[in-house]
């Protein structure tokens, strides 16, 4: 019988730093998001970060945007009897119904899907020619 692997170390004992996990921590303050490290951090892992300007009050406008849509157009109109149903409702609504089928005016009334295919398709006729 193999034994039980030891439990990580409790970070609030254990300094982060002295983790053997490699992760991309989130800035605990505001000023890291523009670090130096940080962004260097991004660029290694192959993420391109999204900022706005000092004061800004766009920098999380979109996700606000799609989970509002989602509370309202989802989870304030259905009574879900267990979590898995909302899990497999809200996936379906997401990938189903918002990225393929509901046209967003900010996309030209266009499916993300759609607006995604078109860009690409630009991309490719712009590199052929």
């Amino acid at each position: 019988m193999a034994s039980p692997s030891p439990p990580l170390p409790n970070p609030v004992v254990v300094p982060y730093t002295h983790l053997q996990l490699e992760v991309l921590r989130r800035p605990l303050d505001s000023a890291q998001y523009v670090s130096l490290a940080f962004t260097r951090g991004l660029e290694e892992a192959g993420i391109c970060g999204s900022m706005g300007g000092v004061g800004s009050a766009y920098d999380n406008a979109a996700a606000e945007s799609v989970f509002a849509t989602i509370k309202r157009e989802l989870v304030h109109r259905h009574r879900f009897p267990t979590r898995p149903a909302a899990r497999a409702a809200m996936f379906e609504f997401i990938e189903v119904f918002y990225n393929r089928r509901r046209l967003h005016s900010s996309l030209g009334y266009l499916s993300p899907a759609e607006f995604e295919r078109r860009v690409h398709e630009e991309i490719q006729e712009a590199t052929v020619a």
